[in-house]
């Protein structure tokens, strides 16, 4: 009896935490139908798509690169934590325990390299651009 208790109390936090990812999920859903329904009714009248929505002023590549490069980095750390602690105290170790923390950290690191990158080639873009506008 204590086996369905537990399993039935497991089912009810899966469920709980799933909830907001199914609202998300059918909001978005929602809005981009309503999208692709504003677009076709543009398209009968004649309308240039162009009206419809502005454009999306977005910052800079680097900077949503280095931020996701920083976030990863710093979720690995718990997984070093979690994994490595318990690992050094008992003496024992396993290398398989360490993947989590070896996949994160790497595609961190490689988001992190990236963004420091094209921060670098968007400077050297834009002194170029400088240097061909002001000509002496």
């Amino acid at each position: 009896m204590q086996v369905i208790t537990q399993g039935i109390q497991a089912l009810i936090v899966l469920i709980g935490l799933s909830i907001p990812i199914i609202v998300i999920a059918v909001i978005y859903y929602i809005k981009k139908r309503f999208e692709h329904r504003q677009i076709m009714a543009a398209i009968e009248k004649g309308t240039p798509l162009s009206e419809l929505k502005p454009a999306r002023k977005t910052g800079p590549a680097w900077i949503k690169s280095i931020t996701a490069g920083i976030a990863l980095l710093l979720m690995s750390l718990p997984f070093l934590y979690i994994f490595l602690g318990p690992l050094i105290h008992s003496g024992y170790t396993e290398e398989g325990r360490l993947v989590p923390f070896g996949i994160l950290f790497a595609i961190g690191l490689a988001f992190f390299i990236r963004g420091l990158l094209l921060r670098k080639a968007q400077k050297q873009l834009s002194i170029s651009d400088r240097s061909k506008n002001n000509p002496e």
